[in-house]
């Protein structure tokens, strides 16, 4: 089960899958709710939605893609390919469904607009980075300038997004500026909240006298791998042998029923991990 798991999220696939439902999610709120109150987001598409207020030329979707394509002449240079090709892909499809979204969703509380947009973008952006890609824009010139200034990307995002709205105060009423940076926050939270849902796991130690047929089981049963840690007590000065696995929130349960059937007396530690990366976990990006 986990080699399937982990050869489906490095199918490409899986991979457009995530990219196209991500950015059809974030594309809707971006079209269907920032525009229509003249929010503004952060990043290039916050660029693209000023340009669109000031111009009133040309469509969201087009602006997005004119402004990415310098972009990604130069990310040819630098980005591998893979992560350039699904990048370049999830690009193209945010400014499709940009111009394919001709609908209002009908909210008229600023507040509720906020809190809507907020995390459809967010959701969204969260879909397509469990991906080996992108959508473009600031994720594309953020690793840029990590691997040529080593310029740390979170700091290149803030600096990136703090100008998009300091410049939103020469287009936009000042609520509407605030009704945007509450978005972006809102954004950022559901961003974090969505990456966590999946990425999380488990990481086990079991401390046991019993330690084999306790790794016999987890690698039976549970279909995971196990290492053993060589520790001493501290009071009798026994050696042990401890078991370190990592495993997801769904199969903890059962891995403490393993445990404590084999062995009542065991001592479990676990600790929440944010990011997996290995064979039957997660596949790392290759920027």
């Amino acid at each position: 089960m986990a080699i399937f798991s982990y050869r489906l999220t490095s199918s490409v696939f899986w991979n457009l899958l995530l990219i196209s439902l991500g950015a059809t999610v974030f594309a809707v709120g971006v079209k269907a709710i920032a525009i229509p109150h003249e929010f503004v987001t952060g990043g290039i598409s916050g660029v693209t939605l000023l340009i669109y207020y000031t111009t009133g030329l040309l469509s969201p979707g087009l602006w997005y893609l004119i402004i990415n394509i310098p972009i990604f002449l130069v990310g040819w240079i630098y980005l591998s390919r893979r992560f350039f090709l699904y990048s370049l892909y999830g690009m193209a499809f945010v400014s499709l469904v940009m111009d394919l979204v001709n609908f209002t969703l009908p909210i008229n509380e600023p507040i509720l607009a906020v809190l809507a947009g907020g995390v459809l973008m967010g959701a969204g952006v969260g879909i397509t980075l469990h991906s080996l890609g992108s959508t473009g824009g600031t994720d594309i010139i953020g690793i840029i300038l990590n691997q040529k200034f080593s310029i740390r990307i979170g700091a290149f995002t803030f600096t990136f997004n703090l100008v998009v709205f300091c410049c939103s105060f020469a287009v936009l009423e000042m609520d509407l500026v605030l009704y945007s940076l509450f978005t972006s926050f809102i954004s950022s939270q559901t961003l974090e909240y969505v990456l966590s849902m999946s990425n999380q796991r488990k990481m086990v130690f079991v401390i046991s006298d019993h330690y084999t047929k306790i790794v016999n089981e987890i690698h039976t049963k549970l279909n995971r791998g196990a290492t053993y840690l060589n520790g001493i007590g501290a009071y009798t000065g026994n050696e042990k042998r401890i078991i370190l696995t990592v495993i997801n929130t769904i199969q903890l349960k059962r891995l403490e029923e393993i445990v404590l059937v084999i062995d009542p007396d065991a001592f479990i530690i676990m600790e929440n991990t944010f990011n997996v990366i290995g064979q039957g976990f997660s596949k790392r990006k290759m920027y």
